[in-house]
């Protein structure tokens, strides 16, 4: 069950707030909902193997058959659809570990080519030089984050989307990463052109890519706009 948020916790990001106060300064924090009770997988489907930790923890629990780096047909998606919204989330990973985080996505059976994908991989230690779009904070086949605020394997990064119509903001570890508009120019040397011909609503997904990739995810919440 989706239960409101009665409080906002005191670890949230300050990016959170100011962009609570900057783009909509008439909504509360209070309306924010969980999109994860911490107990079970109401709520969203997946053939794969996400499973609840005790600790009320949501992990990928790859099958020893998926190994090394590869995109599988595992992913977890919401039942419902979302619009414009604000999301913030928790989630840990492993040395190289690699996921990512859908919104829009018009075909449950397509998320790649049928939502829109914020890159959660570890890449710690990388120079923001060699950032690209497929970084963690980048929007795939569009956008490189503008830092590499990536934390180190095993601690928690907290990320926040804004998304209201074709403008995305995107929030990592405390510091804006991503400020741009989908219909906007992609990055130099990407041929897939601009993402405002993705749906404006949609479901939610998060990924699994297998071995060695095992993401924790916890504090999943919504804000509808």
């Amino acid at each position: 069950m989706i239960q409101i948020m009665k409080v906002i916790p005191s670890k949230f990001l300050l990016l959170f707030c100011v962009i609570i106060q900057t783009c909509i300064p008439q909504i509360s924090a209070k309306e924010f909902v969980s999109l994860f009770n911490g107990k079970d997988l109401s709520g969203w489907k997946t053939d794969g193997n996400w499973v609840v930790q005790k600790n009320g923890s949501l992990v990928i629990d790859p099958l020893p058959t998926q190994k090394g780096w590869k995109r599988f047909d595992d992913y977890l998606i919401s039942e419902k659809k979302y619009g414009d919204f604000i999301l913030e989330m928790e989630y840990k990973y492993p040395p190289k570990g690699n996921s990512g985080l859908f919104f829009r996505i018009g075909d449950p059976k397509n998320p790649v080519g049928s939502g829109i994908e914020i890159q959660i991989l570890d890449c710690s230690g990388k120079k923001e030089d060699d950032m690209t779009h497929h970084d963690h904070g980048g929007i795939i086949k569009f956008k490189k984050p503008s830092r590499n605020m990536s934390k180190k394997p095993g601690q928690w990064n907290q990320l926040i989307v804004y998304c209201e119509g074709h403008y995305i903001r995107v929030g990592l570890n405390g510091i804006e990463v991503q400020n741009t508009y989908l219909d906007s120019e992609p990055d130099e040397g990407l041929p897939s052109g601009r993402l405002n011909n993705r749906p404006m609503r949609g479901h939610l997904g998060l990924q699994d890519h297998g071995v060695p990739h095992r993401i924790v995810f916890r504090n999943l919440r919504i804000l509808e706009l």
